[in-house]
């Protein structure tokens, strides 16, 4: 079999409740379903619940989990993955009943975490990571040992077992720490050896472009592909925009139900983001649910870095643009429209913030503003940062009037 092509079966689960509406669900789900795909799993079947919360024994009801049972054991399925973290309970009496691997949405993104770690920075971040998520489900690995709990000199061997593994990943976790705090240091350093050029860090949420458009402006090779995390390690370039050198860093993409442990695993790879001196916040333009995926990254910088830095807003994608049409309902059909970025500049998005601008770094649209409007401010960091140059950029300036 040829396991590089190979795509595991697997059924998706979540549940409706009065916090999450049932369109709200839904596309949690298919964002999950794209994770699964991007895991190398195909989704065969989505299961929904309508509860009040999730059950505390088995996220859904015993009812549901007899149907996704069932469907499991008709088709041969090898995996179900959940869209919400689930307890150590949880988990366990799910595998007990279910009899097959069993995933949530944090150790799914975990195992992509593992597969496209390529540094030794992202690679330690990740395990550290993974040994934190582990560290209170270990209960579930020695199950088969309970039944010979009370037995004269047998008592609680399961325990004894636990605890051991417990200080085996807990000696574990401190080590990866500390490694990470070496490789801190280390990449502290590289930073300052940098010089002193301003900084410019690409952000978003996952999948929305952003190692496209570094490859654009940066005309590197950085790997981008149509796929969530495609980019987990962070990747430095130095660009020059009409004799002006800075800086751009290409970060991980956010994504929703981002567990805190996680954020701050990753905290060396997101040090680009607090050290830069100004963001390109790229946004999908073309999602349906743009909007919450934007005000999802805005969250998280303000959780990363609560100082405020300046912002260039850039709304890709324009290429693949949709919308429904105003003469029919929400349950219409969608469209691609070839608006113009005109038309684009009239609406209510551009007005999100001072600096907005639309691009398709794709088909390379609107590109050439976008540089100029990059000059613009890096220009003024590094005027405000080094007044002593500003003569110097005026000479340019002038200089670059007088040939035109």
């Amino acid at each position: 079999m040829d396991t590089e092509n190979f795509e595991e079966k697997a059924v998706l689960v979540g549940l409706i409740t009065q916090t999450q509406p049932e369109e709200k669900t839904r596309e949690y789900l298919k964002e999950l379903a794209f994770l699964s795909e991007t895991a190398g799993a195909s989704a065969e079947k989505i299961f929904y619940q309508r509860v009040e919360y999730p059950n505390p024994n088995t996220y859904v009801g015993p009812g549901k989990l007899f149907e996704i049972k069932s469907y499991v054991d008709e088709n041969d399925i090898g995996l179900v993955i959940f869209d919400d973290e689930l307890t150590p309970k949880q988990l366990r009496n799910i595998e007990s009943e279910l009899k097959v691997m069993i995933l949530d949405r944090t150790s799914l993104i975990l195992d992509i975490f593992a597969k496209r770690a390529q540094t030794a920075n992202a690679k330690t971040q990740v395990e550290l990571a993974q040994c934190q998520y582990m560290l209170p489900r270990l209960t579930r690995l020695w199950t088969h040992l309970e039944r010979q709990r009370g037995g004269i000199g047998m008592r609680g061997p399961g325990e004894t077992q636990i605890e051991t593994d417990r200080r085996i990943l807990l000696t574990k976790i401190s080590l990866l720490k500390q490694n990470l705090k070496d490789i801190d240091q280390q990449m502290s350093t590289q930073r300052k050896n940098r010089g002193k050029m301003v900084r410019v860090a690409l952000v978003g949420y996952t999948n929305v472009g952003k190692s496209t458009l570094m490859n654009l402006l940066s005309k590197s090779d950085v790997f981008a592909e149509n796929k969530l995390f495609a980019t987990l390690d962070t990747t430095v370039r130095k660009v020059i925009v009409d004799n002006l050198p800075f800086l751009l860093s290409d970060t991980v993409g956010f994504i929703r139900k981002l567990p805190h442990h996680l954020v701050q695993s990753f905290k060396s790879t997101l040090d680009e983001v607090r050290e830069a001196d100004l963001l390109l916040h790229i946004v999908d333009i073309s999602h349906p649910n743009f909007e919450e995926q934007l005000d999802i990254v805005n969250q998280t910088l303000k959780e990363i870095e609560p100082v405020e830095k300046p912002i260039i807003l850039v709304f890709n994608k324009t290429d693949a643009f949709s919308y429904i049409p105003k003469d029919e309902d929400d349950l219409g059909p969608t469209r691609p429209e070839n608006i113009s970025l005109d038309e684009f500049e009239k609406t209510w998005m551009s007005k999100l913030h001072e600096n907005c601008i639309f691009i398709s770094a794709k088909e390379k649209v609107n590109i050439d503003p976008l540089k100029q409007l990059i000059y613009d401010k890096v220009k003024a960091i590094h005027v405000e940062r080094y007044p002593y140059n500003d003569f110097l950029f005026q000479k340019y300036d002038d200089n670059l009037n007088t040939l035109s």
